[in-house]
């Protein structure tokens, strides 16, 4: 019956997953390997199930070889999408894990290695797209760069420069190239954070950027409205990824995310339904806004 719950096991959220005394206090350099985590984070290889909600669609990602953007990429191919992502050199193996689930999927994956730094890549991410998907029309600003320091006085200007292109600049080049290919009804999915509504001092730079991509979607979004175009954003919390053995100490990384409501971090395949839902015509009438997924911590 319509309503009601059929074969469904209920599930207790606060153990569904890995505890913060159960993760590993190993440190990484960056960017990190998914495979050197303990525990590897879920990508929703056996969970996910799709049903068609994004059949024959187009999509990029970048930072798409591990962490939130491979549980994306997941999601969109057992939802009908092709799929490319963008990584940094260093991630190949990651990148190619990340094309097998798309490609067992039953879908097409591109992997293109580069630094989103560079304008003339972002440019060519979506010449890339363009051709060897046949289009574009799902734009996942995903990829971030965070560097825990204790104090701003040692964050040096060759990291904030980093911080800055990786986190905005790179958002700004990836959505002035696609635009004027993305057809009506398309979508453009932002990653922002908890951090643009409660920063870290640790993470001051981060935390900015993050600030400034909430505001950037919620401007394009009023602009590209009239073109069919939607723009909007999810603002994950603490999410167990390789960024984090790879940029935090080890001693914080062992209790990364005990500090929410649910009682630890959160995993990559808990926010893939939330891209997947802003990707698709489901939610056809929302633009500008943000999806927090933050274990409980409240936002405004």
């Amino acid at each position: 019956m319509e309503g009601t719950l059929v074969n469904e096991t209920l599930i207790d959220p606060t153990t569904q997953y890995p505890k913060p005394d159960q993760q590993g206090r190993d440190s990484q350099q960056h960017p990190g390997l998914s495979g050197e985590m303990s525990p590897e984070p879920d990508y929703g290889e056996k969970s996910y199930r799709g049903s068609g909600k994004l059949e024959n669609r187009r999509a990029l990602i970048t930072g798409g070889d591990s962490g939130i953007g491979r549980a994306v990429a997941l999601a969109f191919a057992r939802e009908g999408a092709d799929v490319l992502i963008s990584y940094l050199d260093s991630e190949e193996a990651d990148a190619q894990a990340t094309c097998r689930l798309v490609e067992e999927a039953g879908r097409k994956a591109v992997a293109v290695p580069g630094d989103i730094r560079s304008e003339e890549h972002c440019v060519e991410l979506v010449n890339r797209a363009l051709a060897d998907l046949g289009g574009l029309d799902i734009l996942v600003n995903n990829a971030a760069y965070q560097m825990s320091q204790e104090s701003i006085v040692d964050i040096t200007t060759d990291q904030f420069d980093r911080v800055m292109k990786t986190n905005l600049y790179a958002m700004f080049w990836l959505c002035k190239a696609a635009v004027p290919h993305l057809p009506p009804g398309s979508a453009i999915i932002n990653t922002t954070s908890i951090q643009a509504y409660q920063p870290s001092p640790q993470l001051l730079d981060y935390a900015t950027t993050k600030a400034g991509i909430l505001n950037f979607t919620k401007g394009l979004a009023q602009e590209l409205a009239p073109k069919g175009i939607r723009v909007n954003a999810v603002a994950p919390g603490p999410i167990w990824t390789p960024l984090i053995p790879a940029t935090m100490p080890a001693d914080t990384v062992g209790e990364f995310g005990a500090d929410t409501p649910l009682g630890r971090a959160g995993q990559p395949a808990e926010l893939a339904p939330a891209f997947v839902f802003l990707a698709s015509t489901d939610s056809s009438y929302i633009t500008g806004e943000r999806i927090g997924i933050t274990g409980g911590n409240p936002l405004p």
